[in-house]
């Protein structure tokens, strides 16, 4: 089947699968590399979106800090909210937009708005549970995003209690501008391919790079969602409001509740393993395409080559047969005036045997030959009309151009003895030849027994003709092996043993 295949496709067969495993073994470093600089990436985008949690931390502990000072304020004991207004406009100085400062009660009504007159009747203000766990608790509270009653704005809120006799008697609300955390997130942004965003309780941005004018007031992408409660802290593969694929970390405020997020751009790692596996591959197809190239120039030659050896072959086995039919045809004329026909016959018999021989290595390019195939080729003129007389058994075993030259004579011989002397004489006669590995003597031999049986008793000969003399010292001799004959009365038997090269 492999014979089948051209010497091109084979040699180019070898080499791909010499390349292609390369090829593949470069891709699976630059994969593994790959998933280590993501690993890596990981762990950076973490550690940045803490750093970002940590600055909104502090900032948001000196707004809590503030805020006290002013609720303990002489003043607001006294319920002076003229004097408290000028200590809330200080305070409030620091901050850009216009922030504002309210007081409420627990029933929900404003006492105080620093955004209006100190005498001017105020709306009720909007339900908050947070709010109320500043009654609850006498902690503070950092508020989720909503829309300001009197400034009807997107505010966050940062409540603390006031507290008088140990008694929470109101709260005490500051709006931070959304300013001061875009500028939180601006001054700590790394580069242009990076995503932050910082989120209240409920995923909805309040402070986003990149298009915040866009994204705030709209909660997180599903892909984020997704596993922004999952843990206090995380890692994932994300897709950004804009469709960017992120890897992404966040982290939830103790303080505040809030949620900072960021995200590093995924080309940013795919884009260097993309070249570092397009240029591997671009070197491997180069290579792979000199490699198919020399294949094919060598097959080339090769083919070139194998085609002149075979025209010498043909012609040298023309020759040898133009040989064999001149020594034929010298046999006959020199024994043509001899009386002796039976020697003539013999001669011929043998001339055509080795002629038979030589048509099986010719076919095989005198390589190697199977050894059922010389030996059903040497005994088929002998089968007769009764072709199960002759019984064959064996592995196959592929025999050098001497070992098939020497064992087809010798078998030459055995089948001709039979035929006239032996099983093969009578119409009951059979031959039994079988061979197999013998492995005795530590190198493998060949061991074939040839056994007659049915034929007419046997007598051991008187003298030993050309037959017995090529079997059993001519064999020996060019094989180096060993060959023995044994005239039973009930049949010949005969053993040849050899190496296999």
């Amino acid at each position: 089947m492999f014979r089948a295949i051209s010497l091109p496709i084979r040699l180019g067969m070898l080499v791909a699968g010499t390349l292609l495993p390369l090829i593949g073994f470069a891709t699976a470093i630059v994969y593994q590399h790959y998933k280590q600089d993501q690993r890596d990436a990981f762990g950076r985008v973490l550690q940045f979106t803490r750093g970002i949690q940590l600055v909104l931390d502090r900032e948001m502990q000196g707004i809590v800090s503030g805020l006290t000072v002013l609720a303990t304020s002489e003043a607001l004991l006294r319920h002076d909210l003229v004097g408290f207004q000028r200590r809330a406009e200080a305070f409030l100085a620091q901050f850009p937009d216009q922030p504002s400062i309210v007081i409420g009660d627990i029933q929900g009504n404003q006492i105080f708005n620093s955004s209006r007159p100190p005498d001017s009747p105020l709306p009720p203000r909007t339900a908050r549970p947070q709010r109320d766990s500043v009654f609850k608790t006498g902690k503070p509270v950092f508020s989720p995003l909503f829309m300001g009653s009197v400034s009807q704005r997107p505010i966050v809120t940062v409540t603390v209690p006031i507290i008088r006799d140990g008694e929470i008697i109101y709260d005490l609300s500051f709006d931070p501008p959304l300013g001061i955390f875009q500028k939180i997130i601006e001054q700590q942004k790394p580069g242009n391919d990076w995503t932050i965003s910082i989120f209240d309780q409920d995923g909805v941005n309040f402070a986003r790079l990149p298009n915040p004018a866009q994204t705030i007031g709209r909660k997180a992408s599903p892909t984020l969602l997704a596993v922004l409660f999952s843990a206090k802290e995380g890692q994932a593969q994300t897709t950004s409001l804009e469709g960017v694929p992120l890897i992404t970390a966040f982290a939830h405020s103790e303080l505040t509740g809030w949620i900072a997020a960021s995200g590093i751009d995924e080309a940013t790692l795919t884009a260097p393993a993309l070249r570092t596996l397009l240029l591997a591959a671009a070197i491997g197809s180069i290579m792979l395409a000199i490699g198919l190239g020399f294949a094919v120039r060598m097959a080339t030659q090769i083919a070139r080559a194998e085609t002149l050896h075979g025209l010498l072959i043909d012609e040298l086995n023309h020759r040898v047969k133009n040989t064999l039919a001149t020594v034929q045809s010298l046999s006959a004329q020199t024994f043509r005036s001899s009386t002796d026909l039976e020697a003539r016959k013999k001669f011929g018999a043998r001339l055509a045997s080795l002629g038979s021989t030589h048509d099986i290595l010719s076919a095989q390019k005198w390589e190697n030959a199977d050894i059922r195939a010389v030996v059903e080729n040497v005994l088929e003129p002998f089968q007769g009309a009764a072709p199960r007389r002759i019984r064959i058994a064996g592995p196959e075993l592929q025999l050098s151009a001497r070992c098939v030259v020497m064992l087809s004579m010798a078998l030459h011989e055995l089948a001709t003895n039979a035929a006239k002397y032996g099983a093969l004489s009578t119409a009951d006669g059979r031959v039994f030849v079988a061979w197999d590995i013998d492995n005795k003597t530590g190198d493998k031999r060949i061991a074939l027994r040839w056994r007659e049986v049915g034929g007419p008793e046997v007598t051991p000969p008187t003298r030993h003709g050309f037959g017995s003399t090529l079997i059993e010292k001519g064999f020996p001799a060019q094989l180096g092996g060993h060959a023995s004959i044994n005239y039973e009365p009930t049949g010949v038997s005969a053993t040849l043993e050899f190496p296999m090269k």
